[in-house]
């Protein structure tokens, strides 16, 4: 069965529709009714419309049951920083909070509306935020299995059984997941690390193609074979697999 799976947004709305448009085209043309679509996470911060991102993707859920979107790591800051006594996440280098702007808070606060100099933005925000874009982050699995696939949004922590991760582990590791080359016991489909283009290696699938600095939202279709593809307006392109 064809798994779609769209990379890191950022809060780019345009960009995201354009991955789903591209999603339906290729379903319609070459994979049937039944194939899933993952959004593997990261909805929020740095881009302009975090807000219309997350009602975006609330709306496709409430209409289309074959949608999944994982958790990631800014989407539990931005949930943990409304809290009613915000929580750190235990995983951000020291020295930085989800205002800082190498996180991209700000950005997501001002599109509900927060004023970038509000002498409380956490207050602030909890005003303007829906409770139910914030129920929906909360509720997202930060995993997602398939006889074919793993998903999750930062990677795997190698040699753990992919049913023992650590959530900590799904949403922000980096390394050792991104030089180990072992079996994980499945293609561990991911984002968080950006690459300049999609990604295929033995083990694994990055596409997080950087929409938070410029780069695009990407779709992409991979297939019970493992043959995997990018999506684009011209239609398929296939990811070629990079060397062991």
């Amino acid at each position: 069965m064809t798994i779609y799976a769209i990379g890191d947004i950022h809060g780019h709305l345009d960009l995201l529709r354009a991955a789903h448009d591209r999603v339906e085209t290729d379903r319609a043309r070459e994979a049937g009714t039944d194939a899933p679509l993952v959004h593997v996470g990261d909805l929020v911060d740095r881009g302009p419309d975090s807000a219309g991102v997350v009602a975006f993707v609330m709306a496709r859920h409430a209409e289309d049951a074959r949608i999944e979107t994982l958790t990631s790591n800014h989407d539990r800051m931005f949930t943990r920083f409304l809290e009613p006594v915000p929580r750190p996440d235990p995983r951000l280098r020291a020295g930085l909070g989800y205002l800082s702007p190498q996180v991209g808070g700000l950005d997501t606060l001002a599109s509900y509306g927060v004023a970038r100099d509000a002498p409380d933005p956490q207050l602030a925000a909890r005003a303007r935020v829906p409770e139910a874009h914030l129920a929906f982050l909360r509720d997202r699995p930060a995993s997602l299995a398939t006889p074919q696939v793993f998903l999750a949004h930062a990677g795997v922590r190698p040699g753990v059984p992919l049913e023992a991760q650590d959530i900590d582990d799904l949403v922000w590791i980096r390394e050792p997941f991104l030089s180990d080359t072992r079996d994980h016991g499945a293609l561990v489909v991911h984002g968080h690390t950006p690459v300049e283009r999609v990604e295929l290696h033995p083990n694994r699938l990055a596409i997080d193609t950087g929409a938070a600095y410029g780069g695009p939202v990407s779709a992409v279709a991979i297939e019970a074979d493992g043959r995997v593809f990018v999506l684009t307006d011209a239609g398929r392109v296939p990811v070629r697999p990079m060397s062991p």
